[in-house]
């Protein structure tokens, strides 16, 4: 893998992923998923970052997914089943994420984005589940929090026509959060990111446990998993922090302890 096919770069508690592909779509080769992996271990572990950016380089794709000239490299089907999948890498990061669709979002790219907890836009994104064109179905999402996301009728015609969807037509369906011109992406993005970020990190990671318990627990559960986690907020120095900048009139200063 060439270094620079995936970069990192942490700034004001906010990491940036960027798939550094442009002349290939950015697309994922075996090298840059192990990378990915890798990657959002570090993440979890690294108290300096809050939350995370995921982006393409330049403005004609976020990502088309796999690399398909290079499939063969995973080997046998039974290989390629227990390779190093880089949506499921993003869907390790318990920090929140932030998909920065800047083009193209096809197959595994759309998936990537499926990954996100916030999905932003520009108004030449595109978005697609093309893989039942070429012989096969995506393996990491699009079956499953497409319709979660979408809907199941709106899944189902992404998934069998391989449909490619416009911007607006994708923020219609709640796929993503908001569209904005090419030139203000970044600018949206970064913002909402630093938002985040200035909230207590213990926080924000519960709240996103309580957002996807939501998408997998029956109701019942999922309000006692929620107040658990409310709860245990309130045993944190953020939390008495919070109280405290309250009554003083003044900004917290959370410190994700």
């Amino acid at each position: 893998m060439d270094h620079n096919d995936i970069r990192y770069e942490v700034d004001n508690y906010i990491g940036t992923i960027t798939l550094a592909r442009p002349g290939k779509l950015n697309t994922v080769t075996r090298a840059m998923g192990e990378r990915l992996s890798e990657l959002c271990q570090e993440i979890n572990r690294d108290k300096g970052v809050r939350v995370v950016v995921l982006t393409g380089e330049g403005e004609k794709s976020f990502s088309a997914g796999s690399d398909i000239e290079v499939l063969d490299d995973y080997g046998s089907p039974w290989d390629l089943r227990n390779r190093d999948d880089y949506c499921m890498a993003i869907r390790s990061i318990r920090k929140p994420v932030i998909a920065m669709v800047n083009g193209y979002a096809i197959g595994g790219g759309l998936e990537l984005a499926l990954q996100a907890d916030i999905r932003m836009a520009s108004s030449n994104a595109r978005f697609g589940a093309a893989e039942i064109k070429l012989g096969w179905i995506g393996g990491s999402g699009s079956t499953q929090l497409l319709p979660r996301i979408v809907g199941a009728g709106k899944a189902a015609e992404m998934v069998l026509t391989g449909r490619l969807l416009s911007a607006e037509e994708a923020l219609r369906c709640g796929l993503v959060e908001q569209v904005v011109e090419p030139g203000e992406l970044k600018k949206l993005v970064y913002e909402t990111a630093s938002a985040i970020a200035a909230y207590s990190p213990i926080a924000v990671e519960n709240a996103k446990l309580a957002l996807r318990a939501a998408m997998n627990m029956p109701l019942d559960a999922g309000l006692q998993y929620e107040n658990s986690l409310f709860s245990f907020c309130f045993t944190t120095e953020d939390a008495q922090e919070g109280k405290a900048a309250f009554k003083e009139k003044r900004a917290p200063q959370f410190k994700g302890q």
